[in-house]
């Protein structure tokens, strides 16, 4: 079987789990999977997870892909956090 995991993932074929959260704002890829069924069976368990990491925002798609990154953070939302809200909340108190 973990042949033809490795065999469809290189062609872009094998199955996914794609997690985009809002807080942290992130995608992850969770696979990969032989058959969508076995990719749809995992969810709850990557879903459970995030939730008890507090993620917020989660929405999941299961699809053929090949993602190059299995976690994807965005720097510019973190950023933002850390230094431009933080600067202007003062300013609207």
């Amino acid at each position: 079987m973990e042949v033809l995991t490795t065999a469809l993932n290189a062609l872009g074929l094998a199955w996914w789990v794609e997690i985009v959260t809002d807080s942290p704002r992130c995608t992850y890829y969770f696979g990969p999977f032989v058959t969508e069924a076995e990719a749809t069976a995992a969810k709850p368990g990557y879903i459970e997870d995030l939730e008890n990491e507090n993620a917020q925002g989660i929405r999941v798609v299961v699809k053929r892909c090949k993602p190059v990154k299995l976690t994807i953070f965005d720097e510019t939302d973190d950023f933002l956090s850390r230094h431009v809200r933080g600067q202007l909340s003062g300013q609207f108190q």
